[in-house]
């Protein structure tokens, strides 16, 4: 199959080399230095001691690549405007798009099923309806990535989790659907996990509720997830956090599974740490300002999230990293 990657950083470019090595034809759309090197160069993977180099097409100019069989897109939630304006030429008369992206998505509120509590307004996170505009529904696919990665130079990938590679993917309706089935196929063959996923948004929340908490955490103290976890003073502050979480989580998605303290912590900085240390864009609206709309719907009391959502802000705000028109 034809296969872009929209947005091949740590783990997009993780996904390309594992989907070329399986025998398609994968095209990422990336920039800069990682560009030039994947160019001269191909991408490499790094497992452990293991090493894998593939050869892939890339450019910054998704017109060069053509019309796709799927798109992924790995971009951050940030990065909605480059993606609104280069996603067309990519795509043939049927082809979809999987968002695999941290937090709260665009499309929410598209196909939701009828169970499913009403959202928010999450029109920010889509400023200007940019995406809606040229996405249609039957487009969609959710996607929500569990793996931990890093770019170490410029072409080369590390893996920090090869225990857990994980892409699930789902209808933004909740149906069962051929292309689905064919596309967690092909994730496998890959040796990406890719388990049946029945309600994509409980997905998404699982991993929303570690991430709207723990990874806020990480990014105030500038210390992995396992570190923030096993810190004695964070002992009290974690658990009242995550009860906040869950009460958000399940308010809107109720079978969402609770998250516990005691969970798996990898000795990792999360993608928003990672970001605020590299002085790149920061996903405050997906992975905080939409957690907090929501709350605010349900009418729950969320004061240790509040209060992070602030410390959060305003460290991104500071450093240049954040801007948005509600704060001025």
């Amino acid at each position: 199959m034809r296969i872009c990657i929209f947005g091949a950083g740590a783990v997009g470019s993780h996904f390309a080399v594992r989907l070329a090595l399986s025998g398609h034809d994968v095209s990422c759309v990336m920039r800069g230095p990682h560009l030039d090197a994947v160019k001269a160069r191909g991408l490499t993977l790094r497992v452990g001691d293991a090493s894998f180099n593939a050869k892939v097409k890339a450019s910054e100019d998704p017109a060069t690549l053509g019309a796709q069989d799927f798109v992924i897109s790995t971009l951050k939630a940030t990065g909605v405007g480059s993606l609104a304006t280069g996603l067309r030429p990519l795509l043939g008369d049927d082809t979809p798009v999987v968002f695999a992206q941290n937090g709260i998505p665009w499309w929410y509120d598209i196909g939701l099923p009828a169970d499913h509590p009403r959202p928010p307004d999450l029109a920010f996170l889509d400023p200007g309806g940019r995406l809606r505009a040229i996405v249609p529904k039957q487009r969609i696919i959710g996607g929500v990535i569990f793996s931990a990665n890093e770019v170490v130079e410029p072409g080369v990938v590390a893996n920090l989790s090869p225990e857990r590679n994980m892409l699930l993917i789902g209808e933004c309706d909740d149906r069962q659907s051929e292309r689905i089935a064919r596309l967690r196929a092909t994730l496998e063959e890959a040796s990406i996990a890719s388990p049946p996923a029945a309600r994509i948004r409980e997905a998404i929340w699982s991993k929303l509720l570690t991430n709207m908490s723990m990874s806020i955490l990480c990014l105030l103290t500038g210390q992995t997830a396992r570190a923030v976890r096993d810190e004695p003073a964070l002992r009290d502050v974690i658990p009242r956090l995550l009860d906040e979480a869950n009460a958000v989580g399940q308010s809107c998605c109720p079978t969402v599974k609770r998250v516990i303290r005691g969970g798996p912590a990898p000795e990792h900085k999360p993608s928003i740490l990672q970001d605020y240390e590299l002085g790149r864009a920061m996903e405050i609206d997906a992975l905080v300002r939409a957690p907090a709309a929501f709350a605010r719907a349900a009418g729950l009391p969320t004061p240790m999230l509040d209060m992070l959502a602030g410390l959060a802000i305003q460290k991104a705000r500071d450093k240049g990293l954040y801007q948005a028109d509600w704060l001025a």
